[in-house]
């Protein structure tokens, strides 16, 4: 046995066993007849989003398939998040890392990189950085841990405290403790397909709705079943939506696709600190933009039961592009028609506990 693998091995195990979970909360919001909505709070990770859980299950397979060794330089695209939960697991067993990210990547996810001892390497969008990583990776003799391949099949998906466990065990004791759905985005789709499988695994009646940004081919893809599909383009909702489909990706585990405009997955994030005080990141304005959605369908027809997403990351991270008026009237448009609709939706007498 490689002593060093399995001391890097070790490291990594322990770091999870002193982890807490993370927080469900609920949305106490009037105007919510019979509809409960939960919120995951991903962002209190140590590297502060829902990807710090990838970059450990990435890490470890990596390493458990002999791809990883001393000295191995470890090579990511990634538009942020990944690459910075990745710099952090890179520093703790002492192996170089460099990401490959977009030229517009938010300036606090490149700082917290280099925080952990990651280099940055930029390409002008999306669509180049798969290439450029792998051939950076062969150019240094380095390894590839290629999220969008490898993120559905590194993490044991029947359970061990993966994501969906999570949830449905922190359910347990509320009113409606089997979700009448779970929303989530999908950037690698490695989520998606964990809390899809876990699902039909544990025969729950939950459906899994998956939301996509509109710089996206997912949407198209799942309804087309088309997936050779591309864009030339880069999502504008950072951590979801890709210009291809990636391997990850699980069509045939996912129950419905919902398209989000991205003005109303800034809208979103506005209303939802409005109510809670909470900032999050673009992601999870869209993922709860498709909540509400599916929460209006519910009421309409007369339904209860519990909806529950997540809060991908903290929306310190983008204070300067989703939280500047004047970068959102730039990048993404006008947001006030949605944010009047959503505050339209909900009385504004609320509060998140």
């Amino acid at each position: 046995m490689d002593a060093w693998v399995a001391d890097a091995v070790r490291k990594i195990e322990a770091d999870y066993h002193r982890s807490a979970d993370t927080h469900l909360f609920k949305l106490d919001a009037q105007g919510f007849s019979g509809v409960d909505i939960y919120i995951k709070d991903e962002s209190t990770h140590p590297t502060g989003s829902l990807k710090h859980r990838l970059a450990r299950s990435l890490f470890l397979y990596a390493l458990c398939n002999g791809k990883i060794h001393e000295g191995t330089t470890v090579i990511e695209a990634s538009s942020g998040s990944t690459a910075v939960s990745e710099a952090y697991f890179a520093r703790m067993i002492n192996v170089p890392f460099v990401a490959v990210m977009p030229q517009n990547t938010a300036q606090s996810k490149i700082r917290q990189i280099e925080l952990y001892g990651g280099c940055c390497h930029f390409v002008g969008s999306a669509p180049e950085m798969h290439k450029v990583a792998s051939q950076l990776a062969t150019s240094v003799d380095g390894y590839f841990i290629d999220q969008f391949t490898y993120a559905e099949r590194a993490t044991d998906w029947r359970g061990n405290n993966n994501i969906a466990e999570s949830i449905f065990r922190q359910m347990e004791h509320e009113r409606f403790p089997v979700p009448r759905a779970v929303v989530m985005g999908a950037g690698t789709g490695g989520t998606s397909a964990t809390l899809g499988r876990y699902i039909l695994y544990r025969g729950f009646s939950t459906d899994l709705v998956v939301v996509d940004p509109e710089y996206s081919v997912f949407y198209d893809s799942f309804v087309s079943r088309d997936m050779n599909l591309k864009r030339t383009c880069s999502s504008r909702i950072e951590g979801i939506g890709r210009p291809q489909v990636e391997a990850s990706f699980q069509p045939d585990v996912i129950d419905r696709m919902i398209k989000v405009p991205d003005a109303a997955s800034i809208a979103a994030i506005l209303w939802l600190e409005h109510l809670t005080g909470r900032r999050a990141g673009a992601s999870t304005g869209t993922n709860l933009w498709g909540v509400l959605k599916i929460a209006r369908e519910m009421m309409d027809a007369g339904q209860e039961g519990s909806i529950v997403t997540l809060m991908c990351d903290s929306g310190q991270r983008y204070l300067d592009t989703y939280y500047d008026p004047s970068w959102v009237g730039k990048h993404i448009g006008d947001v006030t028609p949605h944010l009047e609709f959503l505050h339209a939706f909900v009385r504004a007498d609320v509060s998140g506990t």
